[in-house]
């Protein structure tokens, strides 16, 4: 049996949560998380794959969403392991240095996911006002330099996080409040001052997703004007569906992220299972529908995912 009261000599692991006062029903949870992790694996390697073997692909935008895909799926690769472990296996334990592991690139895919939509932002912008030095502009060299600096500095804000965790002590319950390991979550076990840890948590959200929904509001603000300056409606339009799959997928990240926010915040009185739920949709629902979205709303992509399926046919 492991003992859920955990002192210091528990800090070598943590027990994670699967649905919230009833372990007994998380295999029931089993089969539809693995159906999102494959369906997004295939997701998103079906669009890396279309990208890299389509000629008509090879624009900056679709350079961009390659590096979504490739973030969707280092995302949900993170959260796999503690997953698989619980609704699988039924083992809710997880060793602490594992834990602190998993956190770190949970929460560095989060904001390289977020520096992504803000490049995407960014290329839309250049895009709709600068069409004819579009591809001058947005190099390779270019595009990779941005990726590199999205990289970089996801790493560099979420670098101190497991030193601040590993720092405070642990003497309250080793249970937390979700199936994978955050920062926050794990910080509330602590039974030491976390001000530190809360202030630079903080700090952290402002000045990366708080700062990249601001640089992407600005980015459409740019594209409106932009846009009424058009004479043509249909031109407007035209221009316009350009932007739909960007943002959806900018929706899609930032809404389930503003509502877990929310709910962690002042939903103290909800019951349990609305946390875990709004804490799971937060993580695998953007890496889910992101190629969804981007396969039904972009032409070509959708085109050449046809075409395969029509020569699998016709082979069969």
């Amino acid at each position: 049996m492991i003992n859920l009261n955990a002192s210091h000599a528990h800090r070598h692991s943590f027990i994670l949560t699967g649905i919230p006062g009833m372990p007994d029903k998380n295999p029931w949870l089993a089969f539809p998380l693995g159906f999102l992790y494959t369906l997004t694996l295939l997701g998103n390697g079906t669009i890396l794959a279309v990208i890299k073997v389509e000629p008509s692909l090879h624009e900056p935008m679709y350079y961009f969403l390659s590096i979504l895909a490739l973030s969707d799926i280092s995302l949900s690769l993170s959260t796999l392991p503690s997953m698989l472990s619980i609704f699988w296996f039924n083992v809710p334990e997880i060793v602490f240095d594992s834990c602190v592991t998993q956190m770190f690139f949970i929460h560095i895919f989060g904001i390289v996911e977020s520096g992504v939509l803000v490049s995407m932002a960014f290329d839309r912008i250049v895009a709709i006002r600068n069409p004819l030095h579009y591809v001058s502009i947005l190099t390779h060299g270019v595009i990779g330099k941005i990726g590199i600096a999205i990289f970089t500095r996801a790493v560099s804000v979420v670098f101190p996080v497991p030193f601040l965790i590993k720092r405070l002590p642990f003497c309250h319950s080793n249970i937390l409040s979700h199936s994978y390991c955050l920062h926050q979550d794990m910080m509330q076990l602590a039974c030491a001052s976390t001000r530190i840890n809360s202030l630079y948590g903080l700090i952290v959200v402002i000045f990366t997703l708080g700062l990249d929904a601001l640089l992407i509001l600005m980015s459409y603000v740019f594209i409106l004007k932009t846009v009424l300056g058009i004479a043509s409606s249909g031109e407007r339009l035209k221009t316009l569906s350009t932007c739909l799959s960007h943002m959806s997928a900018v929706l899609l990240f930032y809404v389930p992220f503003i509502g877990a926010s929310m709910i962690h915040r002042f939903g103290k009185h909800l019951p349990p299972v609305v946390h875990m739920l709004m804490a799971n949709i937060y993580l695998l629902l953007p890496p889910v529908l992101n190629p969804i979205v981007y396969s039904v709303k972009t032409k070509q992509i959708r085109r050449r995912i046809i075409q395969v399926f029509q020569r699998r046919k016709n082979r069969a």
